[in-house]
């Protein structure tokens, strides 16, 4: 597989833009004492998932 500037745009960008803004959400909750754990939970999880998965991806793209 060809590496594809689009697919790193959907494959990494995009998702590690939603994972950072679930992360800002969350602090932006707690700031303001609500509970805001669970959001910044579920975004360090996805980015987290993201970047293993361009490391998986990269490292079966290339031999």
């Amino acid at each position: 597989m060809k590496f594809d500037p689009n697919m790193f745009y959907i494959m990494l960008a995009l998702p590690m833009l939603f994972g950072l803004t679930l992360v800002g959400e969350g602090i932006y909750q707690l700031k303001h004492y609500e509970s805001g754990w669970v959001n910044v939970l579920l975004g360090v999880v996805f980015v987290i998932v993201v970047i293993f998965g361009y490391f998986y991806v990269i490292s079966t793209s290339f031999p």
